[in-house]
């Protein structure tokens, strides 16, 4: 029996089962209003999907907690159909479908440390750090006298990602990148 929440224990962060699936709490606020029953209305993320929605809930109304913890796990390798990570601490190794963590995979290289999200012990995702520093493998040359500032060109990065970097930018640099949102913060 999966331990139970009702509306007065939800935190921010906190995972819950709603509709068939996991939802992580962005946001709540508990509303009395001055006529009829309280209320609670919250900002929940969908684990699968990254949706966010709002939804509203009576208070003391029940749901399903589901439990997750964080992991350090050892990026390893890509087989086409899995990629596959190794838990830092048990050496343990497992797969993930590649299509679920393809995003991350543009800016993982073999050997790289990232965190790990674990529902009720299952792989969930992978959260991805704040910058990553690559190599550019392959741009357009600087061409001397191209100093409009915020203009940009495309640059292919070691893991094959291309981000948008500036015309300064050139084969070999090492430079910052955030993962997250794919854009070049700075040179490494």
């Amino acid at each position: 029996m999966a331990e139970t929440i009702s509306t007065n224990q939800f935190r921010n962060g906190m995972h819950v089962e709603l509709d068939g699936g996991v939802w992580r709490i962005v946001e709540f606020q508990h509303v009395k209003p001055g006529k009829g029953g309280a209320f609670v209305r919250t900002k929940l993320k969908a684990l699968g999907t990254g949706a966010v929605v709002d939804r509203t809930f009576r208070a003391g109304e029940r749901f399903a907690r589901v439990h997750t913890e964080v992991k350090n796990v050892q990026y390893m390798y890509d087989d086409g159909n899995e990629a596959h990570f190794m838990d830092e601490e048990t050496y343990d190794q497992f797969g993930l479908p590649r299509a679920e963590v393809a995003d991350a995979l543009a800016y993982l290289t073999p050997s790289s440390s990232v965190q790990m999200l674990a529902v009720d012990g299952k792989p969930a995702g992978l959260q991805m750090p704040a910058s990553v520093e690559l190599t550019v493998t392959e741009t357009e040359p600087a061409v001397r006298g191209d100093t409009v500032s915020n203009v940009t060109k495309p640059a292919t990065l070691e893991t094959g990602a291309v981000v948008q970097v500036p015309l300064f930018v050139d084969r070999g640099e090492r430079i910052k990148v955030d993962p997250r949102e794919g854009r070049y913060i700075s040179r490494a």
